[in-house]
């Protein structure tokens, strides 16, 4: 699992610069989500879940759950 997390914050990181606008959902990838920006740069969170910090979120949120938004759109 960690293995995995890792590899997902790596090819985050790699492709997306902080302040990247993103789409996130707090619970399931329904709707239409909330569009901001990345605060951080991803990370790998108690050993185990890739998460990114999102401009007017507290906390982190997981990877699974964020979605870069590329060409504006």
């Amino acid at each position: 699992m960690k293995n995995r997390a890792q590899r997902m914050v790596d090819m985050f990181n790699a492709a997306h610069s902080v302040g990247t606008r993103v789409r996130y959902w707090a619970g399931p990838r329904e709707g239409d989500g909330t569009v901001s920006t990345t605060r951080s740069e991803a990370e790998v969170l108690g050993g185990h879940t890739a998460v990114v910090w999102i401009v007017g979120v507290r906390g982190c949120v997981a990877l699974s759950h964020v979605q870069a938004i590329e060409d504006g759109g």
